[in-house]
């Protein structure tokens, strides 16, 4: 290995110690001070913004963020990584500045959603001086894995932020166009924040690192944030014991999981992501059961491994698309917002070709069965919605006040107050109705889903599809 000098030592000891996978007050604290002395920013023109957003926005796919390599990366894998990310973050950020412009004006002058348009200002500034070269030494990489650990952290609260944004901002935005802004909107927060995390990891993770760090990451299985050994009964265990001692506090008692099916089962898949989708899931199965009284009646969850659709019987004449990775389900179209301007969406955007599945991805299905009660039709047809865009004024009131808007007689609300996905404060999201479509989000970014069937006065199945990475083929090493 070359020699390193001392202040690429301290920059990665810092980067580390910062790093938001540590989510602690302090740690925020240390990288607030410390970021603020040393990124190096450049001043964002609309132009940059007109340039950046009109280029093609490519699908994401996990095979695309695992190609570099297994850890720990040699050096020249680490600086591929690098690339990439720096390839595809600046044009993405823009499209989102683009989106939030595109609101009314007078939406986008509410301080909080203000203050994420700044934010993806401030993070597009910080990208700029690295958009015209390329991470040639690890000196440069260190540096630009600063920039990804300040924009995980800039973007922590961003959920949050914008629903209390279009509360305040309710009378000028109808409850329907909220919707499909954030549905949009959250959905491309995912793919740039995974990209982000991904280097962030593989960067802890390399031969390089680890030398300059005398340490070795021990994560068997894992490429970045993605484990290729992932066990759902593992993950659905872990969500069962957070629920249940939430429930079990509240209620005196809480109910209890079987699982069935094939619970050894192994994919790849991103772990955070499924485990936020199923505490969603839980939460709903437990609650319902709880206030049905129907605790002794187990929740049963059936794992199954997802048929291959390239080896299903073909039906003559059908017309169903193939299973793939759309620009819709990762919110890189910009139809919502562009629906204010009257102009049609980016066509860079939606012309961009889509990139089916690999022939071969196994992935999975998990079924949670409760005997609840179900759904009433009524409010069957409202669960994908975010809730805080049906508030009446009391609640409103609550909410802006600072407390969670429909607090239950009995406790329950505990539940929503399980931290939220991508570094959301415990209570942030309580009460604001965000838990099932930004899993179906989570579930729908990589060709997966989420299907409901409600029997009307005896209990809710939910169907969780999810596709892998497929076969992990990262060749030989690089000297």
């Amino acid at each position: 290995m070359a020699q390193v000098h001392r202040p690429f030592m301290i920059q990665s000891q810092c980067i580390r110690q910062l790093a938001p996978r540590c989510g602690t007050t302090k740690s925020t604290h240390l990288w607030r001070s410390w970021h603020s002395r040393r990124l190096h920013t450049k001043t964002v023109t609309d132009q940059d913004i007109s340039r950046l957003a009109s280029l093609p926005l490519h699908p994401l796919t996990l095979a695309d963020l695992v190609k570099h390599g297994r850890p720990p990366l040699t050096t020249p894998q680490l600086l591929s990584s690098a690339n990439f990310t720096l390839s595809i973050l600046p044009s993405r950020l823009a499209h989102r500045i683009q989106s939030l412009r595109n609101l009314p004006f007078i939406v986008v002058s509410n301080p909080h959603i203000s203050q994420i348009h700044s934010n993806y200002l401030h993070s597009l500034s910080t990208l700029l001086p690295w958009a015209e070269r390329e991470i040639t030494t690890l000196e440069d990489e260190v540096k630009f894995t600063e920039v990804m650990a300040d924009l995980v952290q800039t973007h922590s609260n961003t959920i949050s932020i914008l629903a209390r944004g279009f509360i305040e901002a309710r009378k000028y935005i109808s409850a329907k166009d909220v919707t499909r802004f954030l549905d949009e909107h959250l959905r491309a927060r995912i793919g740039t924040r995974l990209i982000a995390e991904q280097h962030l990891a593989l960067h802890f993770s390399s031969q390089p690192h680890q030398e300059v760090m005398h340490e070795e990451v021990d994560n068997p299985g894992f490429i970045g944030v993605i484990d290729t050994e992932l066990k759902p009964a593992k993950i659905i265990r872990h969500c069962e014991n957070v629920v249940g001692e939430i429930c079990e506090l509240n209620y005196g008692i809480r109910p209890y999981v079987v699982i069935n099916g094939e619970p050894d089962y192994t994919f790849a898949h991103v772990p955070v992501h499924l485990e936020y989708i199923l505490t969603e899931l839980l939460k709903n199965a437990f609650r319902a059961t709880v206030e049905a009284g129907m605790e002794k009646e187990p929740i049963e969850i059936t794992i199954a491994p997802l048929p291959d659709y390239h080896h299903l019987p073909r039906v003559e004449g059908s017309d169903a698309e193939e299973p793939g990775v759309r620009n819709k389900d990762q919110g890189n179209v910009d139809v919502a917002s562009s629906a204010f301007t009257g102009l049609s969406p980016s066509s860079a955007a939606s012309a961009d070709p889509i990139r089916p599945l690999a022939e071969s991805t196994p992935g999975v299905t998990i079924r949670i069965r409760d005997r609840g009660g179900g759904i009433s039709p009524e409010n069957l047809a409202h669960i994908w919605d975010y809730s805080f865009t049906t508030f009446n004024e009391e609640e409103v009131s609550s909410t802006l006040a600072g407390q969670s808007p429909r607090k239950s007689t009995n406790g329950m609300d505990a539940l929503n107050a399980i931290s939220g996905p991508g570094g959301e404060g415990a209570h942030s999201l309580a009460g604001l109705g965000y838990g099932l479509p930004l899993g179906r989000a989570y579930a729908e970014y990589f060709g997966g889903g989420i299907n409901v069937q409600s029997l009307w006065g005896w209990g809710t199945d939910v169907y969780l599809s999810l596709r892998g990475v497929g076969r992990v083929d990262v060749g030989e090493k690089e000297d």
